[in-house]
């Protein structure tokens, strides 16, 4: 069985044989609802690439000590893959950043598109990108990453365009495109952006603007994908299938 992976800031200075803390709302629910004893296996993160297991030497209330084994230090992939998510209605793009984020991708840029049904004005962005971010963390826990991918403050498109200036390739989904992701030939290190939609697509003016910015219009075939798993198709093309 996989150890299973908690969240603890202020790793750096953890050392084998040296006894870590974990307290607060981790600890809680490493106790009363993971009902782990001493003994067990368990594994720490700080999410910035510092990976601590060990087992449980001792629980006192709501926290317990962890006796450190081992001490992983993770590289920064060579090849990060981000994901541009439109913003949508209920749930689904929450879904997308979740999926996408246990799949392997390295950060993520929510999107105010032109036909984004969902909005973030106003007090809501900073509210949105904190609960995305606490999303995200929660899925790297699941998929036991020693890296959580951040979640970047909302842009409208204009503003999507300047960031995405900085990445070595720019791929947007879209389902009338002529190219298909698995023709690509994708380069195996630098920052590679995906962009994908909310309902209804991507606007014509948005794809024209992305495409004269260098961004590449892909399609993953006939079948029309819903917003919160076409990212995920993506990803996971990308990611798992060694694209």
């Amino acid at each position: 069985m996989v150890e299973p992976l908690f969240h603890k800031d202020n790793l750096i200075d953890a050392a084998i044989g040296a006894v870590v803390e974990l307290s607060g709302p981790e600890a809680k629910h490493a106790i009363t609802v993971r009902r782990m004893r001493v003994g067990e296996a368990i594994q720490l993160s700080d999410g910035l690439g510092l990976r601590v297991k060990g087992s449980i030497a001792e629980i006192s209330g709501n926290s317990l000590m962890v006796l450190v084994s081992e001490v992983i230090t993770e590289a920064i992939p060579a090849r990060q893959l981000f994901l541009v998510q439109a913003l949508a209605k209920g749930d689904r793009d929450e879904l997308a950043i979740q999926a996408a984020t246990e799949l392997g991708i390295s950060g993520v840029i929510p999107w105010q598109a032109a036909r984004s049904i969902s909005r973030w004005d106003g007090a809501k962005q900073a509210k949105g990108q904190e609960r995305w971010q606490l999303i995200v963390n929660e899925a790297s826990k699941q998929s036991l990453r020693a890296h959580n991918p951040k979640v970047q403050g909302i842009t409208d498109t204009k503003g999507l365009i300047k960031v995405l200036a900085d990445f070595d390739l720019v791929l947007v989904l879209d389902i009338s495109a002529t190219k298909l992701l698995n023709s690509l030939e994708l380069p195996v290190q630098g920052k590679i952006a995906l962009v994908v939609g909310p309902e209804g697509g991507i606007d014509a003016s948005e794809l024209e603007h992305l495409s004269a910015s260098g961004a590449v219009l892909i399609s993953l075939g006939v079948n029309v994908l819903r917003t919160s798993t076409a990212g995920m198709a993506a990803v996971a093309a990308i990611t798992l299938g060694n694209l």
